[in-house]
């Protein structure tokens, strides 16, 4: 048995215990095991930092202003309204 296997192994069995012990999951507890291990492994990939100088900024951040907040609701008029008036 590889280390990865016994560390999935080990991972579905505590899975196994926190659920209570049931019965007939074991492909369950087994592929959870596989998915929060694999993710682990590639944690220290996924938080690289950026490298380069000209980084783009986020466009929601640059166009905060163009999105509608919640006092811009008050001026919006339900279909009817206008006739209303």
């Amino acid at each position: 048995m590889t280390d990865l296997e016994q560390r999935i192994r080990e991972r579905a069995h505590r899975i196994w215990l926190d659920e209570g012990r049931p019965e007939g999951k074991a492909e369950a507890h087994w592929e959870l095991a596989r998915m929060a291990i694999a993710f682990e492994d590639a944690k220290p990939h996924m938080r690289k930092p950026v490298t380069t100088e000209t980084v783009e900024p986020v466009e929601a951040l640059v166009n905060q202003g163009e999105f509608p907040t919640l006092t811009d609701q008050g001026e919006q008029h339900l279909p009817g309204e206008l006739a209303r008036e």
